[in-house]
């Protein structure tokens, strides 16, 4: 099952009683928070969670596979996780 915004406000809904509203509010604030972040190229780290970075990747030489014609495929900014030691270990051991 897929986790999406809706599903997680339900769960903080639930879990921490805060209204459907208000946890909703809360989850769009904290992506919105993320992204902004990762936009200015700086890191997102939640302890005991993982790490979030930006990364630039170089233009490079490609081909369309439908035609077979080389094409330049351009530069841009990818982001990265890198998941924490704790969560590593809690996804190896389940």
């Amino acid at each position: 099952m897929t986790l999406t915004k809706d599903s997680l406000a339900e769960r903080i809904h639930h879990k921490a009683g805060l209204s459907l509203k208000e946890a909703r509010t809360s989850v769009e604030m904290l992506l919105e928070e993320l992204k902004m972040k990762l936009e200015a190229g700086e890191e997102v780290k939640i302890s005991n969670f993982g790490k979030w970075s930006v990364r630039k990747k170089r233009s490079r030489p490609g081909r369309n596979p439908h035609t077979g014609e080389k094409i330049e495929i351009d530069s841009r900014r990818i982001v990265t996780f890198h998941p924490s030691d704790k969560l590593r270990e809690r996804l190896n051991n389940s």
